[in-house]
């Protein structure tokens, strides 16, 4: 039950924005997930801000899963996040800040887990 939440500076086609979806369903396996449960959001244009100005190319992902999560793992997913943010969007691994967080309670469907 993984969500990757993607806030990206640079307005994205929607042809971009189906191969980051599709990029990061493969990537959410370095996390022990599977792309059949993954809810990804991508919000393009939107205002980051390092250091006091205004970043040209920038993105905030936050990524929340269903369980615990490793360093190791999530060393391998913010590898792949990089990737995927650099060949699909051209926001280089330096202008990306990566979130995680493992959550015991989560609901779908109309229930808890």
């Amino acid at each position: 039950m993984p969500f990757i939440d993607c806030k990206v500076t640079k307005e994205l086609t929607e042809k971009q924005k189906d191969e980051i979806k599709s990029a990061l369903g493969k990537a959410i396996t370095n996390m022990h997930k599977t792309e059949s449960y993954l809810m990804v959001g991508l919000c393009d244009g939107y205002d980051l801000y390092f250091g006091g100005k205004k970043l040209e190319s920038g993105a905030f992902v936050d990524v929340r899963a269903f369980g615990g999560v490793t360093p190791s793992d999530c060393n391998k997913m913010t590898a792949a996040i990089c990737s995927v943010l650099s060949e699909c969007a051209g926001i280089l691994p330096p202008e990306v800040y990566v979130t995680y967080q493992g959550y015991e309670n989560w609901g779908w469907n109309g229930s808890n887990f």
